[in-house]
């Protein structure tokens, strides 16, 4: 919740949210946002990190479920198919 509302304050934020029901309620009043994977894309073509699927790896032992399908198309957009 105090993610919304600080997206809300400063309009120049870029929240990054992962629930799907915060993303549906973020995207009414037109707040900009990204995901974890989006922040690791992002990583990637800033040079930041030299792979996402290492990263990705990692994320997904905890508690982290990222779909089969989904997982192939971030690879794939990060260039690691």
């Amino acid at each position: 919740m105090e993610v919304l509302m600080l997206g809300l304050e400063s309009r120049e934020s870029i929240l990054v949210l992962d629930d799907a029901l915060a993303r549906r309620v973020a995207a009414a009043p037109q707040l900009r946002l990204t995901g974890t994977l989006g922040v690791l894309l992002s990583a990637k073509r800033a040079g930041l990190i030299a792979a996402v699927a290492p990263a990705l790896d990692r994320l997904q032992a905890p508690r982290f479920h990222v779909a089969p399908h989904t997982c192939a198309a971030v690879l794939a957009l990060a260039g690691e198919t």
